[in-house]
Parts: C-alpha cells; sequence; structure tokens
C-alpha cells in the first residue's frame, strides 16, 4: 500500500505514521508514505495557497491551481490516476467495510483541506472519494486522513503481527470486540471469567461470541441489523432489552 497525503502540514502526517505498528509497516516495506506539502506548488515567493472566496464570507480557501498540481506530480510519478480521498464533514461516514475497500488499492491519496475549504472546483477534477470520520469539524483533514491510513493498514496482509486480530477486533462481522483479560487471575477483586480458564476453545470461542452480542446491543445496537444473528440469538438481545428497559424504570 502506496499513502501519498497532500497537505500544508507535511511533518504532521510523517510524525504520526512513522511509529508504532505503521512506522513499523513502512520500516518493513509493506506501506509506503509521501507527505507532499502543497505550498511546493505555489506560484508566490511566499509560497501562499490561499485567497478570498468570491461572494464573500468569513476566512480564507485554499486556491485550485496548487493543489492541482501537487496532485499532477503523484500522477506523473505512478503513471496513472490514482483514488483520491478528500477528507470533509459533507462526505461519507468512514467504517470498516470502507477500510477493507480501500485496503485493495495500491495507492490511496489524501487531500487534507484547511481554512475555509478548497476551491470546488479542483475536488470536482480530481476526488473520487467524500469521506467523513464523523459528525464534527476539525482544523484540517491531517488528523482525520492518519485516523484512515492507521485503520486501513490493519487491513493490509503482514501488517498485524497475528493476521487474526485483524479479523476478530471491533466491527467484525458488525460486531463489537468481547472482553478480554490477562495475568493476574484476579486483580482488585476481579477474577478472570472461568471459562477462558477452562481450555475448552469450543466454549471459549461461544462465550466470546455471546460477549460480542451483549456488547453491541448494550453500546451499539445500530449494528446489530447489519450482523449475521441466529433466531437464538436474537431472542437473547430481546430478552436482554427487555431486562434493561426494566433496570432503568426501577
Amino acid at each position: 500500500m502506496n499513502y501519498h497525503v497532500l497537505t500544508l502540514f507535511p511533518e504532521m502526517i510523517e510524525n504520526g505514521m512513522n511509529t508504532s505498528i505503521t512506522g513499523r509497516a513502512i520500516t518493513k516495506g509493506l506501506l509506503s508514505l509521501e507527505a507532499i506539502n502543497i505550498r511546493d506548488f505555489a506560484f508566490n515567493k511566499h509560497q501562499k495557497v490561499d485567497d478570498y472566496p468570491y461572494g464573500g464570507g468569513a476566512g480564507m480557501l485554499m486556491q485550485a491551481e496548487p493543489v492541482y498540481l501537487s496532485y499532477e506530480s503523484i500522477v506523473e510519478r505512478i503513471g496513472r490516476k490514482p483514488r483520491v480521498i478528500f477528507l470533509t464533514p459533507q462526505g461519507k461516514t468512514f467504517n470498516q467495510n470502507m477500510a477493507k475497500e480501500f485496503a485493495l488499492e495500491e495507492d490511496l491519496v489524501f487531500l487534507c483541506g484547511h481554512y475555509e475549504g478548497i476551491d470546488e472546483r479542483v475536488l470536482e477534477e480530481i476526488v473520487t472519494d467524500y469521506v467523513s470520520i464523523g459528525d464534527y469539524v476539525l482544523t484540517g483533514g491531517e488528523l482525520p486522513a492518519m485516523v484512515m491510513m492507521d485503520s486501513i493498514s490493519r487491513m493490509v496482509p503482514g501488517v498485524l503481527n497475528n493476521q487474526e486480530s485483524g479479523e476478530t477486533e471491533s466491527f467484525s462481522g458488525n460486531l463489537l470486540e468481547y472482553p478480554q483479560y490477562s495475568r493476574p487471575e484476579e486483580w482488585h477483586g476481579k477474577k478472570v471469567p472461568e471459562v477462558l480458564l477452562s481450555g475448552h476453545h469450543a466454549n471459549v470461542d461461544k462465550w466470546r461470541r455471546e460477549q460480542s452480542i451483549i456488547r453491541t446491543a448494550k453500546w451499539r445496537p445500530d449494528l446489530l441489523p447489519k450482523a449475521d444473528l441466529t433466531n437464538k440469538e436474537w431472542d437473547e438481545v430481546r430478552r436482554l432489552r427487555k431486562q434493561w428497559k426494566e433496570e432503568v424504570e426501577k
């Protein structure tokens, strides 16, 4: 996976991505990262890339030409037009399925806006995907880009030490991850569930599935309609919902 980030703050991207799991993957050559400074493509000695918006309004707008030229520099090097993700609150909300889809690409370009946005004309020219990481506003697209790259990277073969962990964690199968425990067996009077000490793998898997369903029903019930639950599991969800409702009403 080759990441190309168009940004006004390349050091922010580089410092964030060259650490932990993504940093190790970059060192191993499983990922590559280039943060391209849009200011390098400005036509003035002060590297100014913003101007006032037509029609008035507060703030400044990033100009089309520097953004376009920075994008074109990527196209010229890789020999084709890659998928371009623009980070914006107006986009589709990012989720695990999107991470899996993006992970299939060879190259991904992330366009990070600043100020009051980017001239619409260049967005129409180069952007293929408008993506948001949530219904709130940030000062720029760098943090959302790093959030997405971190999530996408986990889906790239070899990036995780144990590939299974990328398949069984939260949102796999539209269920939240089950609770996990480590040594000691008792901590602050709280014991590890007996089933996890039994060594009976089938029972452990059954318990983990049950806990994932319970957590999802309690914390993210919006995910359940997309989860593949049996009739028996749906009956248990309805029983739990009734129980929780009665507890609240007491």
